[in-house]
């Protein structure tokens, strides 16, 4: 397992700790659900641009737009 060196506000890392405490889980355990949601996203979004290029490039953009829309940028 690799580690990594963040470099954060303290503003920011008190509020990560408080919403890690929040939920019940440690800081580390936070950062890796929420890096896993961005790689979530990033492979769906690179998912879809494949088969807009592959087939018609507006439907697959449009499902681009309603996740945008969903799940914010």
């Amino acid at each position: 397992m690799g580690s990594l060196h963040l470099r954060i506000p303290d503003e920011k890392h008190q509020r990560l700790k408080e919403l890690a405490k929040s939920r019940n889980i440690s800081v580390n355990k936070l950062l890796e659900e929420l890096a896993t949601m961005a790689l979530t996203e990033y492979d769906l979004e690179t998912r879809f641009r494949i088969r807009a290029s592959r087939g018609s490039s507006e439907k697959a953009l449009e499902v681009l737009d309603k996740l945008k829309q969903d799940f914010g940028d």
